[in-house]
Protein backbone atom coordinates (compact mmCIF):
# COMPACT_ATOMS: atom_id res chain seq x y z
CA UNK A 1 0.00 0.00 0.00
CA UNK A 2 3.09 2.28 0.81
CA UNK A 3 4.36 1.35 -2.43
CA UNK A 4 1.40 2.36 -4.40
CA UNK A 5 1.07 5.48 -2.84
CA UNK A 6 4.40 6.65 -3.20
CA UNK A 7 4.24 5.54 -7.11
CA UNK A 8 1.15 7.59 -7.10
CA UNK A 9 3.19 10.58 -5.71
CA UNK A 10 6.23 10.42 -8.33
CA UNK A 11 3.76 9.61 -11.16
CA UNK A 12 1.67 13.16 -9.72
CA UNK A 13 5.13 15.16 -9.93
CA UNK A 14 6.20 13.67 -13.18
CA UNK A 15 2.65 14.92 -14.44
CA UNK A 16 2.97 18.49 -13.08
CA UNK A 17 6.46 19.37 -13.93
CA UNK A 18 6.30 18.16 -17.60
CA UNK A 19 2.81 20.37 -17.44
CA UNK A 20 5.27 23.08 -16.08
CA UNK A 21 8.06 22.59 -18.78
CA UNK A 22 5.20 22.61 -21.69
CA UNK A 23 3.55 25.74 -20.45
CA UNK A 24 7.00 27.58 -20.48
CA UNK A 25 7.38 26.68 -23.57
CA UNK A 26 4.72 27.57 -25.14
CA UNK A 27 4.99 31.03 -24.13
CA UNK A 28 8.41 31.05 -25.84
CA UNK A 29 8.15 33.09 -29.16
CA UNK A 30 7.57 30.73 -31.90
CA UNK A 31 9.83 32.54 -34.55
CA UNK A 32 13.44 33.79 -33.45
CA UNK A 33 13.47 37.82 -32.49
CA UNK A 34 16.42 40.12 -33.46
CA UNK A 35 18.24 40.85 -30.48
CA UNK A 36 20.00 44.74 -30.90
CA UNK A 37 23.15 44.72 -29.16
CA UNK A 38 24.78 47.78 -30.62
CA UNK A 39 23.78 51.15 -29.07
CA UNK A 40 23.72 54.15 -31.09
CA UNK A 41 26.34 56.72 -29.68
CA UNK A 42 26.78 60.13 -31.07
CA UNK A 43 24.34 62.02 -33.09
CA UNK A 44 22.72 65.01 -34.49
CA UNK A 45 23.84 68.15 -32.50
CA UNK A 46 24.25 72.30 -32.82
CA UNK A 47 27.10 74.14 -30.91
CA UNK A 48 28.99 76.81 -31.31
CA UNK A 49 33.02 76.28 -31.95
CA UNK A 50 35.99 78.25 -30.44
CA UNK A 51 35.63 80.66 -33.37
CA UNK A 52 32.16 81.72 -32.58
CA UNK A 53 31.08 79.59 -35.64
CA UNK A 54 27.69 77.85 -35.38
CA UNK A 55 28.92 73.78 -36.35
CA UNK A 56 26.78 70.71 -36.57
CA UNK A 57 27.81 66.74 -36.52
CA UNK A 58 28.11 67.09 -40.27
CA UNK A 59 30.85 70.08 -39.98
CA UNK A 60 32.96 67.13 -39.41
CA UNK A 61 32.16 64.27 -41.63
CA UNK A 62 35.10 63.35 -44.01
CA UNK A 63 37.61 62.79 -41.27
CA UNK A 64 37.56 60.84 -38.55
CA UNK A 65 37.19 62.71 -34.97
CA UNK A 66 38.25 62.19 -31.13
CA UNK A 67 35.90 63.77 -29.05
CA UNK A 68 36.73 64.64 -25.16
CA UNK A 69 34.04 65.99 -22.87
CA UNK A 70 35.30 68.12 -20.30
CA UNK A 71 36.09 71.52 -18.99
CA UNK A 72 38.36 74.01 -18.45
CA UNK A 73 38.09 74.73 -14.54
CA UNK A 74 38.94 70.35 -14.51
CA UNK A 75 42.33 70.43 -11.95
CA UNK A 76 43.61 67.27 -13.77
CA UNK A 77 42.11 64.92 -16.32
CA UNK A 78 41.12 66.83 -18.74
CA UNK A 79 44.53 68.59 -19.09
CA UNK A 80 45.92 64.94 -19.13
CA UNK A 81 43.52 64.45 -22.15
CA UNK A 82 44.42 67.07 -24.03
CA UNK A 83 48.19 66.99 -23.84
CA UNK A 84 47.68 63.07 -24.70
CA UNK A 85 45.47 63.97 -27.45
CA UNK A 86 48.34 66.68 -28.59
CA UNK A 87 51.18 64.20 -28.24
CA UNK A 88 49.17 61.46 -30.49
CA UNK A 89 49.06 64.66 -33.36
CA UNK A 90 52.51 65.84 -33.10
CA UNK A 91 52.92 61.81 -33.83
CA UNK A 92 51.23 61.55 -36.83
CA UNK A 93 53.11 64.60 -38.94
CA UNK A 94 51.47 65.58 -41.69
CA UNK A 95 48.61 63.03 -40.94
CA UNK A 96 47.15 65.05 -38.01
CA UNK A 97 45.75 67.64 -40.53
CA UNK A 98 43.12 64.42 -41.32
CA UNK A 99 41.94 63.88 -37.92
CA UNK A 100 40.03 66.45 -35.56
CA UNK A 101 39.99 66.43 -32.08
CA UNK A 102 37.02 67.75 -30.31
CA UNK A 103 36.93 69.25 -26.96
CA UNK A 104 33.54 69.61 -25.82
CA UNK A 105 32.65 70.92 -22.44
CA UNK A 106 30.37 69.73 -20.02
CA UNK A 107 30.21 73.42 -18.25
CA UNK A 108 28.72 75.59 -20.60
CA UNK A 109 28.07 78.71 -17.87
CA UNK A 110 31.92 79.34 -17.63
CA UNK A 111 33.01 77.62 -20.85
CA UNK A 112 32.13 80.19 -23.60
CA UNK A 113 33.91 79.96 -27.07
CA UNK A 114 36.40 82.50 -25.78
CA UNK A 115 37.66 81.05 -23.10
CA UNK A 116 37.93 77.49 -25.05
CA UNK A 117 40.13 78.91 -27.33
CA UNK A 118 42.15 80.91 -24.57
CA UNK A 119 42.38 77.63 -22.87
CA UNK A 120 42.89 75.23 -26.20
CA UNK A 121 45.91 77.84 -26.80
CA UNK A 122 48.21 75.35 -24.70
CA UNK A 123 47.52 72.50 -26.42
CA UNK A 124 47.69 71.24 -30.38
CA UNK A 125 45.74 73.05 -33.21
CA UNK A 126 44.26 70.18 -34.83
CA UNK A 127 41.89 70.52 -31.06
CA UNK A 128 38.99 71.97 -31.15
CA UNK A 129 36.82 73.92 -28.62
CA UNK A 130 33.01 73.46 -28.70
CA UNK A 131 30.67 75.06 -26.32
CA UNK A 132 27.07 75.86 -26.73
CA UNK A 133 23.58 76.62 -24.61
CA UNK A 134 23.17 74.31 -21.29
CA UNK A 135 20.46 72.69 -23.33
CA UNK A 136 22.74 72.26 -26.23
CA UNK A 137 25.42 70.85 -24.12
CA UNK A 138 23.42 68.63 -22.29
CA UNK A 139 21.52 67.33 -25.71
CA UNK A 140 25.14 66.03 -27.15
CA UNK A 141 26.07 64.62 -23.90
CA UNK A 142 23.06 62.72 -23.82
CA UNK A 143 23.87 61.40 -27.49
CA UNK A 144 26.95 60.09 -26.59
CA UNK A 145 25.51 58.39 -23.55
CA UNK A 146 28.33 60.75 -21.93
CA UNK A 147 27.89 61.80 -18.03
CA UNK A 148 28.45 65.37 -16.46
CA UNK A 149 27.36 66.53 -13.19
CA UNK A 150 27.73 70.09 -11.16
CA UNK A 151 29.25 68.97 -7.65
CA UNK A 152 29.35 72.40 -5.40
CA UNK A 153 32.24 72.58 -3.71
CA UNK A 154 33.36 75.68 -1.52
CA UNK A 155 31.46 78.93 -1.34
CA UNK A 156 29.43 79.76 -4.76
CA UNK A 157 31.81 77.79 -6.48
CA UNK A 158 31.74 74.11 -8.10
CA UNK A 159 33.40 71.30 -10.11
CA UNK A 160 32.38 69.03 -12.97
CA UNK A 161 32.00 64.99 -12.96
CA UNK A 162 31.96 63.87 -16.11
CA UNK A 163 32.64 61.07 -18.26
CA UNK A 164 36.90 60.26 -19.16
CA UNK A 165 36.29 58.29 -22.72
CA UNK A 166 38.07 59.76 -26.02
CA UNK A 167 35.60 58.54 -28.54
CA UNK A 168 36.50 57.81 -32.02
CA UNK A 169 34.09 58.79 -34.87
CA UNK A 170 34.38 57.53 -37.99
CA UNK A 171 34.81 59.32 -41.70
CA UNK A 172 30.87 59.06 -41.67
CA UNK A 173 30.07 60.31 -38.08
CA UNK A 174 29.01 56.63 -36.97
CA UNK A 175 31.22 55.22 -33.13
CA UNK A 176 34.27 53.19 -33.70
CA UNK A 177 35.24 52.11 -30.51
CA UNK A 178 36.43 54.12 -27.31
CA UNK A 179 40.31 55.07 -28.35
CA UNK A 180 42.65 54.64 -25.61
CA UNK A 181 45.41 57.55 -25.28
CA UNK A 182 47.25 55.71 -22.47
CA UNK A 183 49.90 54.35 -24.28
CA UNK A 184 52.87 55.56 -26.63
CA UNK A 185 52.13 58.48 -28.69
CA UNK A 186 53.40 56.62 -32.06
CA UNK A 187 51.24 53.14 -31.30
CA UNK A 188 47.90 55.73 -30.88
CA UNK A 189 49.02 57.36 -33.94
CA UNK A 190 49.60 53.96 -35.97
CA UNK A 191 45.78 52.72 -34.41
CA UNK A 192 44.78 55.99 -35.26
CA UNK A 193 46.28 55.54 -39.13
CA UNK A 194 43.74 53.28 -40.02
CA UNK A 195 40.90 55.22 -40.23
CA UNK A 196 41.99 57.64 -42.28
Amino acid sequence: MSNRRVLLLLAAFVVGAVVIVASALALLPQTPTAVSTQTTIGGPFELTDQDGQKVTQDTFLGAPTLVFFGFTHCPDICPTALFEMSQLFEALGPDSRKVTGLFITVDPERDTPEVMKSYLGSFHPSIQGLSGTPEQVAAVIKAYRAYAKKVPTQGEDYTMDHTAIVYLMGKDGSFVAPFNLKRPPAEAAEDLRRYL
